[in-house]
Order: structure tokens, then sequence, then C-alpha cells
């Protein structure tokens, strides 16, 4: 294992994978393990390297706070280092031959798929008009800056714009949230372009909003849920078949999260609807999609835990 810093709060490690990695597409991910104070802990991060001469695999870090994984990756993992990966897994890939325009809109963490795909489009010599539009809250929050700022003149059609949220009178080219005023002033013929965003949920959600029917298509993935109001209350009985025991667990609330508080401890990995490691039968009951608000009223159906919250008594294949 290698690391290079890549922000104030970001690093890059590079990882060897042994003989059962099977590779991987610019803009997916994997999960990544480690056993930390005794405990086996699983989060999901981006590839951002489209490939290395070498055979290691490239994934950028951002020490979250309370992240336990994040901050022992930034701060304490060490080269030489066993970590347990997984393989790789995700669907905002790019197509085996890009045509058309393009506009990548990455903020704070969604940097890292939208990076590994743009390095894929230069290692194919950029054969596509390509933008990206990159919000954090400060520069020095900003990652892989000097190396975007080169393609950009290396490649007469690949453009970057960076827009800090937190910073005035610091030269930048913009200053303030997604919105269509500032895409407008950044971006032109939205109509012809094939747009792919990530970032969190509530960003993805805004840029679907003003962009999904203007655009020539749009594509996205949230590394955290849209921001979204669950008025269930009260509790529910939720019986897990295969361990024989019943918990008594709070409606509005991933199951996940919720079976974690009992000191259950389920697969997970990327905690946002994506990797289906918390993927699980359910055998009876109605559960609430988090991320939509929709019920899903099948008595026979698999869900994800850790974006499914219980509406009524359930009984889950756990």
């Amino acid at each position: 294992m290698g690391r290079k810093a890549e922000s104030a709060d970001t690093v890059t490690l590079w990882l060897q994978p042994n003989r059962h990695w099977a590779g991987f597409q610019p803009g997916q991910h994997l999960n990544i393990s480690a056993q930390i104070d005794g405990v086996r802990v699983t989060r999901s991060y981006s590839l951002t390297d489209s490939s290395t001469t070498d055979g290691r695999l490239a994934i950028a870090v951002k020490g979250i706070e309370g992240g336990k994984l994040s901050r022992y990756l930034c701060k304490s993992a060490r080269v030489g280092e066993v970590l347990e990966i997984g393989q790789a897994f995700g669907e905002m890939t790019l197509p085996p031959s890009p045509q058309g325009n393009w506009l990548f809109l990455a903020a704070g963490s969604g940097i890292t798929p939208l990076m590994s795909m743009t390095r894929a489009l230069a290692a194919q010599g950029m054969p596509v008009p390509l933008t990206l539009v990159y919000w954090a809250r400060t520069r020095h929050e900003l990652c892989f800056a000097d190396e975007l700022k080169g393609l950009a003149a290396e490649y007469a059609n690949f453009s970057v714009h960076f827009v800090p949220t937190r910073e005035t009178g610091t030269g930048a080219e913009a200053t303030g949230r997604l919105s269509q005023a500032l895409i407008g002033t950044l971006v032109d013929d939205l109509s012809s372009r094939q747009v792919f965003a990530c970032g969190p949920g509530g960003f993805v959600d805004t840029a679907r909003g003003l962009l999904s029917s203007t655009a020539k298509s749009f594509h996205a993935e949230a590394f955290s849920p849209p921001p979204r109001a669950i008025e269930d209350s009260g509790s529910v009985q939720v019986t897990l078949a295969s361990s024989g025991r019943t918990l008594t667990l709070p409606r509005g609330q991933s199951l996940l999260t919720a079976l974690e508080a009992e000191g259950f401890k389920p697969a997970s990995g990327c905690r946002m609807g994506i990797c289906n490691t918390c993927a699980c039968g359910k055998s009876s009951g109605v559960t609430r999609h988090l991320h939509t608000g929709e019920l899903a009223r099948d008595p026979v159906s698999a869900l994800k835990l850790c974006i499914s919250s219980a509406s009524t008594d359930l009984v889950l294949d756990l």
C-alpha cells in the first residue's frame, strides 16, 4: 500500500490486489474492511485511477469526523498493511465508445468516481468534449486540482471549473451552490450534454431537478441520502428468522442503524444503497425506502437494510 495527500483531509491510497481481483470500470467502487480495535469495519470507496502499470488500485479517502474506517485509513494505516477488499460494483460508468458532449458535476467526495472517468478519457486522448464543475467548501479541500488544471492545459476540449462554497475573493471563477444561474454561466449547450453528477444526496437531487429534463441524458450517484423528512413514529417488532430473535425497533430509522443499535451486526458496506452487501430477504411486513419515501408492501421481497425502514412488524431472513 502507498499513500499520498490530496487535500487537507483526503489521501490517495494504492492497494495491491491478489489474484482474486476481477478488475473494474472507471466510476465503480469497492468495499474495504479492516480490523479496528478488534472490530471488523467495512465501508465503500471509489476507485480513482483507471489503470496503473504495476496493477495497483487507487482510492481516495476523506477523513470524516466520526468515521471510524475513514479516519483509520487517513491517519493510521501504514504501507505494507493487509486490508480486505471486495469486488468492484456500481453502474455509473463510461460507455465503451463515448460520443457527444459531456458534463461532470462533482461535489465534495463525489469527485472520486468522476476523476476515475476523467482519467480514463484522458488516457484515450480525451475523445469527447468534457466540462467538469467541482464544488468544495474551500480550496484547501479540492482534490486533484493540479492534475485537473494540467489536463485542461493539455486537452483543448477539456475544461474544469472549481467552485468553493464558503470562500470569496480568491480569484475563483464562481462561488456558491449549484443553481440554474451558476450552471448557465459555466456551461453552454446544456441540451446536448450527457451529464454525470455525484455528491451528497441533496446536491444530486438539485442536479436532477435542474438538468434531467434539459440535458440529453442524466446519470447520478449520491454518497449520502437526500434530506427527506420521514414522519413515521413509534416502534415495531422485527423478527430475525435465522437468529431466532425478536427486536423492538423504531420506525423511520434505517433498519441497518436500528439493528446495530441493538448489538446486531449485519454485513454492510456503502450504507447508501449501492453495493448490496446489506441486502436480505423479507418474509412479511411493509418497509419504507428512505430515499424515495415509497412503501414496499409485497410480503415476500428483498430489501437493503441501509436504505429501508420498518413501517409495520417485519420478519427478516437474518
